[in-house]
C-alpha cells in the first residue's frame, strides 16, 4: 500500500477527525486541508479578550449601527460579553451559518481601518474557535443584534487591569488620542469610538448599567402612544424592547433574552432609577478643561444658590441624552460635556458641538 493511499485509509475510518492533510508532498511537506487552515488561521487571528471585543465593535460598525452597547463581567476566570448594536441585523436563518468561515454580507468590498482588512467572512469563526461559547442571544433583519461570549481567560488571556480608564490629550491639531494607559477592553472600546465618532456611539458597563443605559434608550426613541399599542415586543428593535416592559419581571425577562444577565431585584433598582443610565465611553474620559485662576467656581453663587456636584453631573447627563435628538436631526455631535453654570436665577446650560456634515 503506498503512502497516499494509507492516508485515504486512515481518514475513511478516522473520519477525518485526527487527519488534517490533502496531500503528502514529501520531505516533511504537506499540503493541508481547506478546513484545517482556516482553523489555524482563525486560531491566530483572536489573541486576545480585547481583539474579540474590536472585531465585534467592526461588526456592528459595517452593519451601519450607531449606538453599541458591551456588558461585561466577570466571574473566576471566565469572561463573559453581550455586545448589543441597532445595526442592520441578522435573519434568523442566518444566525448559525455566519460563525462559518468565508461567510460575510461584504460581497463588493472590504473594509480597510486603523486594526487592518475585515470582509474576509473569518471574524465570527475566528472568534468560536477561540472561546468557549459564542452565539447570537437575539436578532432580526432591521433589528440589530445581539451577540453573547463566553472566554475562558486561562486559555486566551486579557489585560490583567480592566479596571483604569485610559488618558486622553489633544494634539497641535486639537485631535484627541490615547496616551496612556492599560490596553484593556476600556481602552479597545475608547479608541474604536474615537476612530468612528462621527457616527458612532458606544457604552460600556456592567450587565445591569446597559439594562438601564438601554431603558434610557429606548423611551428616547418610542414616545408614549407607541409604548402604550405595542402587542408584541420582539417586533421592536432589539436597543428599544427594555423600554417597553411593564414591570420588573418582564425587564428581567427580556434583559435575559438579550444575553443580559439580571435579577429581578436588580430590574427593580433600574426602574426605580437607583442604576442611572451610562455616559458614552467618550463622555467618560473627555479631559477636563484646566480652570484659570479667573474662573468662576460654577457650583457656587453669592446670591445663596448652591446646586450640589451630584445634581450638576446627573442634570448635565440628562441634557446630553436630551442633546441627542438635535444631534441626530441636523448631523451633529458634542466635543464636550454640557456645561452647567449659575449665576443669579438664571441656571445656563452650554453645548459646544461640532458639525458632523
Amino acid at each position: 500500500m503506498d503512502e497516499s493511499t494509507l492516508i485515504d485509509f486512515i481518514e475513511s475510518v478516522s473520519g477525518g477527525a485526527h487527519l488534517r492533510v490533502e496531500e503528502n508532498l514529501g520531505k516533511g511537506f504537506v499540503r493541508l486541508r481547506i478546513s484545517e487552515a482556516e482553523r489555524r488561521q482563525a486560531k491566530h487571528d483572536i489573541r486576545c479578550v480585547e481583539d474579540i471585543v474590536i472585531e465585534l465593535l467592526r461588526n456592528a460598525r459595517d452593519a451601519h449601527a450607531s449606538s453599541i452597547f458591551i456588558a461585561t463581567t466577570r466571574e473566576g476566570s471566565l469572561r463573559y460579553l453581550t455586545i448589543i448594536d441597532d445595526g442592520d441585523g441578522v435573519p434568523v436563518d442566518l444566525q448559525e451559518l455566519i460563525f462559518e468561515p468565508r461567510v460575510t454580507s461584504k460581497l463588493e468590498t472590504m473594509v480597510m481601518d486603523d486594526w487592518g482588512v475585515h470582509g474576509r467572512g473569518m471574524a465570527l469563526y475566528s472568534i468560536r474557535c477561540n472561546v468557549e461559547e459564542a452565539h447570537i442571544a437575539c436578532s432580526g433583519a432591521d433589528l440589530g443584534s445581539s451577540f453573547h461570549i463566553r472566554v475562558n481567560t486561562d486559555e486566551l488571556t486579557e489585560k490583567t487591569d480592566q479596571s483604569s480608564y485610559p488618558l486622553l490629550e489633544k494634539d497641535e491639531n486639537g485631535s484627541l488620542h490615547v496616551v496612556r494607559g492599560p490596553h484593556n477592553i476600556i481602552r479597545a472600546a475608547l479608541e474604536f469610538s474615537l476612530a468612528n465618532r462621527q457616527g458612532l456611539t458606544i457604552y460600556l458597563g456592567s450587565p445591569a448599567e446597559i439594562t438601564a443605559t438601554l431603558v434610557d434608550h429606548g423611551h428616547r426613541n418610542l414616545n408614549s402612544d407607541k409604548l402604550l399599542f405595542i402587542d408584541d415586543i420582539s417586533t421592536l428593535p432589539i436597543c428599544e424592547r427594555l423600554a417597553a416592559s411593564a414591570d420588573a419581571s418582564e425587564l428581567m425577562f427580556q434583559a435575559n433574552a438579550l444575553g443580559l444577565s439580571l435579577s429581578e431585584r436588580t430590574a427593580h433598582r433600574i426602574l426605580s432609577g437607583q442604576i442611572e443610565p451610562l455616559r458614552s465611553v467618550l463622555r467618560s474620559v473627555i479631559p477636563e478643561k484646566a480652570k484659570s485662576a479667573s474662573t468662576p467656581d460654577l457650583f457656587k453663587d453669592n446670591r445663596g444658590l448652591k446646586l450640589a456636584r451630584e445634581d450638576v453631573e446627573t442634570f448635565s447627563r440628562e441634557m446630553e441624552r436630551a442633546f441627542e435628538i438635535l444631534a441626530q436631526r441636523y448631523y451633529l455631535s458634542l466635543r464636550d460635556i454640557p456645561k452647567v453654570s449659575v449665576k443669579g436665577d438664571t441656571i445656563t446650560v452650554r453645548f459646544s458641538i461640532d458639525k458632523d456634515l
